[in-house]
């Protein structure tokens, strides 16, 4: 884990995109249990309140539940809801503005999909 505390983003948010990815990636597997807020406040060097907050946006997005006494543990299903939600951002930060621009520059349909399909050959031969 790897807090900037010189960006804008806020320090919770960090640690909760970076448990969450940490999630999505499988470092933490659906019903495993995750480090304790005093776990992480202690390898960041940072306020256990701050990381708990963190962990409490997880606990409303359902991505993570608290066992009484043991601690905070991955949910099940969690990884398809990020996956959802990912999706949906990757459409707003990039689909819907992709598709704006297009719109300016009087592009077709499937002009856009030519674009995008140049980008996937480009990138796979790339690899």
């Amino acid at each position: 884990m790897n807090i900037n505390p010189n960006i804008e983003k806020p320090i919770f948010i960090q640690i909760a995109e970076q448990l969450e990815d940490s999630i999505f990636t499988g470092v933490f597997p659906e019903e495993s249990k995750i480090p304790s807020t005093n776990e992480i406040s202690a390898l960041l060097n940072i306020n256990p309140h701050t990381v708990l907050k963190g962990m409490n946006l997880l606990v409303d997005e359902e991505i993570i539940y608290k066992k009484r006494g043991l601690g905070m543990f991955v949910k099940e299903g969690a990884i398809e809801k990020i996956r959802q939600k990912r999706q949906g951002q990757f459409y707003n930060q990039f689909v819907a503005a992709l598709i704006e621009e297009a719109n300016k520059l009087h592009m077709t349909k499937d002009e856009i999909i030519s674009l995008i399909e140049r980008g996937f050959e480009n990138e796979c031969n790339s690899n």
